[in-house]
């Protein structure tokens, strides 16, 4: 089995930073791809960001461009997703996503991300 779980979410003032982890506990598998998602209430789910497996390429939403960075982690912490400059339209339940080499994918539960004016 395979189980992702996000943490680092929380509530933050506009302006500030937070930065989310993806950690990973079980069977181990080859990555191809991580990426990050979220969901505001009432919204659709929406791409965020994106890194391959060796960290050399990133993709990032228009967004959340010059805001956020993802990074590569290790076989534990999977990848972090580092929120700067927070808005008020960030609030959301951020997802990670990982795409095993054989293009299974896996979820975790969310972390919620709060930010307040």
């Amino acid at each position: 089995q395979v189980r992702l779980v996000e943490s680092g979410g929380g509530l933050v003032q506009a302006g500030g930073s937070l930065r989310l982890s993806c950690a990973a506990s079980g069977r181990t598998f080859s990555i191809n791809t991580i990426r990050w998602f979220r969901q505001a209430p009432g919204k659709e789910r929406e791409f965020v960001a994106a890194v391959s497996d060796t960290g050399s390429t990133t993709t990032y939403a228009d967004s959340v461009k010059g805001r956020f960075a993802i990074s590569r982690g290790d076989v534990e912490n999977l990848a972090y997703l580092q929120m700067n400059n927070l808005k008020l339209e960030d609030t959301a339940v951020y997802y990670c996503a990982v795409r095993s080499a054989t293009m299974d994918d896996y979820w975790g539960q969310g972390t919620q991300v709060t930010v307040s004016s």
